[in-house]
């Protein structure tokens, strides 16, 4: 019996040894208490930002961390920090939640979760501008073009406002112009260029001077709407049966960050080719000792016999930024082969119906003229004889009536003077 008793004297000991343990281990997590004075600002144009206290009560033994999202549970994040802020276009209501907790783990429950939203903007949605849209043209100057609201007066005059990093103050762009039915507004945008602008934006609202629209908000990232300036051709050559073209690129860009396209248009083939080039290189002693910055590629099987007129554009690639949509204009076109110059041909087909219609004009003038010499009359010998003695008999009619004349004279002078006779042998 002893030993029974001692097997059950050992298990109640362990059973109490395990009870014990149970209740000197670690604690739960404790559910802190919530975040006070929860508020948001906005500076700038676009940045909004929440600030909080810690909350009251909270453990002594906890380190408190922050968790905090915003609408639908975007960018969550949990940091130390009692404040957090974000670049956003304010065309909408946008809210955050904020807890506290006690570890950096997303899986621990936070505190009851304050949730602060930045109130609309005021007006009417419909009279906001829309497709409110910015370019920054080869890292020089910024385009924004935009169309009127529905709910808008055709007189509206637009105000644009924009701010960056590199500015101490909100600015107000000047050069306000019409394009059609789209109203836009350059400004220059050239002092990042240089500086490390992948982690910049520029935030931009439109709205008008009265204040009867609703503004509209728009941010751009730095690294996208990036448009380059055409580049330039500096020089074609035939060699080993293949085009070599050689360009420079337009300023402010590397050429690691460009892509590139070149046209080819054959004059006696009628062929348009496009080539999509990444990476623009030559082998070739021809391009040695050139200037930096300028771009080589090898066109192959073109002919050398025909005329060729070439082509380039280029736009940014995902190596350096995230836009690659935006191509540049085309550049300058440059030809090169056996060059027929079309203006002689244009201006014989211009030419000719001038000459054609002078020609017709000239033969309706001179068509009498020109029949005679062409087709002269055969001499009438009866009317050449007719002629002889007609000129014979119209003389002797002259000298007769000249007779006459005389006769008929003297017959006048006497009769003149016998009359004066008479009046002097009256007196």
């Amino acid at each position: 019996m002893e030993r029974p008793a001692r097997l059950c004297g050992l298990w109640a000991l362990l059973l109490c040894a395990g009870g014990g343990g149970g209740g000197g281990g670690a604690a739960p997590t404790e559910t802190q208490p919530p975040v006070t004075n929860l508020s948001v600002s906005v500076e700038n144009l676009c940045t909004v930002i929440w600030t909080w206290d810690p909350p009251e009560g909270a453990s002594p033994n906890c380190t408190l961390r922050y968790f905090s999202h915003f609408d639908n549970k975007q960018d969550k994040k949990i940091a130390p920090e009692t404040h957090r802020s974000k670049e956003v276009p304010l065309n909408e209501r946008i809210c955050l939640q904020v807890g506290s907790q006690c570890s950096t783990n997303e899986s621990d429950n936070p505190s009851i979760l304050v949730e602060k939203c930045t109130p609309p903007p005021e007006g009417d949605p419909e009279s906001a501008v829309t497709e409110l849209q910015c370019v920054w043209h080869n890292l020089s100057y910024m385009k924004c073009t935009w169309l009127p609201g529905r709910n808008t007066s055709p007189d509206t005059n637009y105000t644009l406002y924009y701010w960056h990093s590199s500015l101490g103050k909100i600015l107000q762009c000047e050069n306000i112009y019409r394009e059609g039915q789209h109203i836009g507004c350059s400004f220059a945008l050239t002092n990042l260029k240089d500086s490390s602008f992948e982690q910049h934006s520029v935030q931009i609202v439109v709205k008008d001077n009265a204040g009867k629209i609703r503004p509209s908000f728009n941010i751009v990232p730095l690294t996208s709407h990036v448009k380059p300036d055409p580049p330039h051709i500096k020089r074609l050559f035939f060699q080993n049966g293949n085009l070599y073209v050689q360009w420079k690129n337009p300023q402010n860009f590397y050429s690691r960050c460009l892509s590139y396209q070149v046209e080819v248009n054959n004059s006696q083939t009628e062929t348009h080719d496009i080539f999509y080039v990444e990476e623009a290189k030559c082998q070739n002693s021809e391009f040695e000792g050139n200037l930096e910055g300028t771009i080589c590629f090898m066109v192959p099987g073109i002919l050398p016999d025909t005329l060729n007129t070439v082509r380039i554009r280029v736009r940014t690639n995902k190596l350096c930024y995230e836009d690659d949509r935006l191509w540049s204009n085309w550049s300058q076109a440059m030809s090169i082969g056996e060059n027929t110059d079309p203006t002689f041909y244009i201006t014989m087909l211009l030419a000719t119906p001038v000459i054609v219609a002078g020609a017709i004009i000239v033969l309706l003038l001179y068509l009498k003229r020109l029949k005679i010499i062409i087709f002269p009359p055969i001499p009438d010998p009866g009317k050449i004889f007719k002629e002889m003695f007609g000129d014979q008999n119209d003389d002797s009619l002259h000298w007769k009536k000249y007779d006459i004349y005389e006769k008929q004279t003297k017959e006048e002078t006497d009769s003149v003077v016998l009359i004066e006779n008479l009046k002097r042998a009256s007196q």
